[in-house]
């Protein structure tokens, strides 16, 4: 199988349990919930993305021939191969929708090189065997009725969207459940939302994007 990325690069963590911890970042071209061109925007399921997943020219995008040649460029980006103080590899999987090209030959491929594995997900679509850490963000109108992926490390809302409420994640399985403050026009307001929401149900906690407020990717 041949995989579309759209850019590799290393940074730390800037959201959910993970925050801080360095990382090599993987996102994937294309979604299922739309297609990144903003004429699409206003009709698509999740019409509020933030990120650019479209294509592969980003740095360090490229089509890949297999699994090992994502995991060798993967690799590359990790800064200290070899030293007794690299720390453990960890790797995140993101998009767009990581789930439309991730199978179970590159997570394999990504542990025979000592990462450990974590994807981004929307959620809609089953996960393959193997990972480590696995996030959920549910997006869009009909989000709760659209899971797959009801299990996992955490499950990270985007707060508010319109006709979602929290409350119905609540029983699901998963370790930790994060709001994060929707980062549109009104996003102070949706911090406050946000902040009260979690004061007033203390299952849940705030995650903030800590690489924008840092101005590092």
């Amino acid at each position: 199988m041949s995989y579309s990325v759209k850019e590799m690069f290393y940074s730390l963590q800037g959201e959910g349990g993970n925050t801080g911890r360095a990382a090599v970042f993987c996102r994937f071209a294309g979604c299922n919930l739309w297609s990144g061109r903003e004429q699409d925007r206003a009709e698509a399921q999740c019409d509020f993305c933030d990120t650019d997943f479209v294509g592969v020219d980003g740095d360090g995008g490229a089509k890949f021939a297999d699994a090992d040649a994502v995991a060798d460029a993967v690799e590359k980006f990790w800064p200290v191969p070899g030293m007794a103080g690299e720390g453990q590899r960890f790797v995140i999987l993101t998009g767009g929708e990581p789930a439309l090209q991730v199978d179970e030959a590159l997570i394999d491929a990504l542990r025979a090189r000592r990462f450990e594995v974590a994807i981004e997900t929307n959620g809609t679509l089953d996960l393959p065997q193997g990972l480590h850490w696995i996030t959920v963000s549910p997006k869009g109108h009909g989000a709760f009725e659209a899971l797959k992926v009801t299990e996992g490390d955490e499950l990270k809302l985007v707060y508010p969207q319109n006709g979602i409420d929290p409350a119905i994640f609540t029983d699901l399985a998963f370790d930790h459940l994060y709001l994060q403050p929707k980062d549109d026009e009104n996003h102070h307001q949706n911090t406050l939302m946000a902040l009260d929401y979690c004061r007033r149900h203390p299952k849940w906690r705030l995650s903030l994007q800590t690489h924008k407020l840092l101005g590092i990717r």
